[in-house]
């Protein structure tokens, strides 16, 4: 099989499928990348070819194609998928719904789904407005322009153009809500089993830096988020596997913003086999093998996961930390010396701490939004 990513966030992926016995081989551009360097099996290859990519699945003779944690490589096996039918692997039309924002936008608008108002390039909205790329991701390109302010329009719709790869963008009403994750997994178009994640961007507000399972999320809007991925799956004909959507919500009113059949960045997947001992990435991994996730028992650890990121360049020296904190994991990214560029390019590295209830969680949680946890050469 052919795990596309080589990024760290992927190395569970690699580590399950092999420990369930496969064969895995991986491909990815950059051989700095952890997994290019950590493991035999890595294959050299910008897979955002998917022609490219093609080839080397029929070279390999590749029975089974796992996306890693990132859009492309999702949309590059999906074309792939077109015509060499692997498992698990939405069809093209609906990728291209889910992972195209104006798309999506604009099928949601037609279900029904809970999304904020579009507008069109052209238009002077009267209400503030969020401009972003259509296709790109991790906060590139975006943009709030207040209502009125029409060359503060003009000039953010040129930004999102440029950071766009087909050069469009899409301007859509700016709600002002907190944001969240919810990770559901889904069998025949149900959802068996979903996680809510609360989401913070200390660094950058367009990237989430900061988050941990929501505590006491309203029932009824859970309730009504599922439904509406429910009927996305079923509408769109998803294989089964991950739906994985960041909403925003205000009040008991929720958005629904971005969606994506790809497991999340930033090893999203150990926050939750952390904080609930559910197996996330065995779930993620079997719906590319033909096989389907199962419900099971949750465990509740109170797990915060805080990526260390700069508002601002600078050069790692240290890190000095203004509190206690129980590591449960630490990740470097970063050596001592690196040079860190801002928020969304440059990480320092992925913290896990492990809080002993709800309310040191959320102490903590705080401190890290606020970025008072840490000082940076400190």
């Amino acid at each position: 099989m052919l795990l596309v990513d080589t990024n760290f966030s992927s190395g569970p992926i690699l580590n399950y499928l092999r420990n369930a016995g496969h064969t895995v081989m991986f491909a990815g551009g950059k051989p700095n990348d952890f997994l290019a360097k950590a493991t035999p099996g890595y294959q050299q290859l910008d897979y955002s070819n998917p022609a490219e990519l093609a080839d080397l699945c029929t070279q390999l003779g590749i029975e089974y194609l796992v996306p890693g944690c990132n859009d492309r490589s999702y949309y590059s096996c999906a074309e792939v998928s077109e015509t060499l039918h692997f498992p698990g692997i939405d069809r093209l039309e609906a990728t291209e719904t889910i992972n195209h924002k104006q798309k999506f936008r604009s099928y949601a608008q037609r279900e029904g789904l809970s999304v904020p108002r579009v507008f069109d390039n052209d238009e002077t909205p009267a209400c503030a407005v969020i401009v972003k790329p259509v296709d790109a991701y991790s906060g590139r390109g975006i943009t709030v322009v207040q209502a009125g302010e029409t060359s503060q329009l003009h000039k953010a719709i040129g930004t999102a153009k440029a950071e766009s790869r087909s050069g469009d963008c899409l301007v859509e009403e700016y709600v002002e809500g907190q944001l969240y994750s919810h990770s559901a997994f889904v069998v025949n178009g149900r959802v068996v089993q979903d996680f809510v994640v609360i989401e913070h961007g200390s660094a950058n507000r367009f990237v989430v830096d900061t988050s941990h399972l929501a505590i006491d999320f309203p029932v009824e809007v859970h309730t009504r988020i599922r439904r509406e991925i429910e009927h996305l799956a079923q509408s769109l004909r998803l294989c089964d596997g991950l739906v994985h959507t960041q909403f925003l919500l205000k009040g008991n009113e929720f958005w629904l913003v971005e969606i994506t059949r790809r497991c999340p960045g930033d090893l999203y997947s150990q926050l939750i086999e952390l904080s609930t001992g559910f197996p996330y990435v065995a779930s993620y991994a079997k719906g590319f093998l033909g096989q389907r996730a199962a419900p099971g028992p949750l465990k509740q650890n109170f797990i915060l996961r805080h990526t260390l990121t700069l508002p601002h360049e600078g050069l790692l020296q240290h890190l000095h930390f203004n509190h206690p904190v129980h590591m449960e994991r630490w990740v470097p990214i970063a050596a001592t010396g690196d040079f860190i560029a801002p928020s969304p390019v440059g990480r320092m590295a992925l913290l896990f701490a492990r809080c002993a209830n709800a309310a040191d969680l959320q102490t903590l949680a705080s401190l890290a939004t606020q970025r008072r946890l840490y000082t940076f050469n400190g």
